[in-house]
C-alpha cells in the first residue's frame, strides 16, 4: 500500500474502507473457505477465486472469508456456507468445477447439494 500523502487521501481511504466493511457485514450469506496448509495444497485458492468470480459475474452479494485448518484435512478443500439464520453447510473435496453448481443450487435456489455435504450445523 502506498504512503498516504495528504489528509484528503486519508479521508478517501477511510470512506472506502467503511463502505467495504458495511458491504461485508450487511450481507446475509457468508462463504468460508478453509485456507490452512492442507486446504491450500488441495486447491483452496483456486476454489476461492472461482467463488469470487462467479459471485461477481452473477451479481450475488455474499461475504467470502477464509479460515485456517478446519480439521478434516482429507476432505479439503472445505467450504462452509451460512445463509441468514439457516444451517451452516460444509462442502468437502470442493473443486473449481463444482462452484457454479453450488452457487446455482445452494445460494440461488436454496437447495443443499447433498452429495457433496460433509457436515451441517443447525
Amino acid at each position: 500500500m502506498p504512503k498516504i500523502q495528504s489528509l484528503e487521501e486519508l479521508r478517501t481511504l477511510r470512506a472506502q474502507l467503511k463502505q467495504d466493511i458495511k458491504a461485508r457485514t450487511e450481507t446475509s450469506t457468508t462463504i468460508t473457505v478453509g485456507m490452512g496448509t492442507c486446504g491450500i495444497a488441495a486447491g483452496a485458492r483456486e476454489v476461492m477465486q472461482v467463488f469470487l468470480d462467479e459471485l461477481a459475474t452473477r451479481a450475488i452479494d455474499a461475504h467470502v472469508v477464509t479460515t485456517g485448518c478446519i480439521g478434516m484435512c482429507s476432505k479439503e478443500p472445505l467450504v462452509d456456507i451460512q445463509q441468514s439464520d439457516g444451517p451452516r453447510i460444509t462442502y468437502g473435496n470442493v473443486h473449481p468445477t463444482m462452484v457454479p453448481r453450488i452457487i446455482e443450487e445452494h445460494l440461488i435456489h436454496g437447495n443443499t447439494v447433498q452429495q457433496w455435504v460433509v457436515g451441517q450445523l443447525a
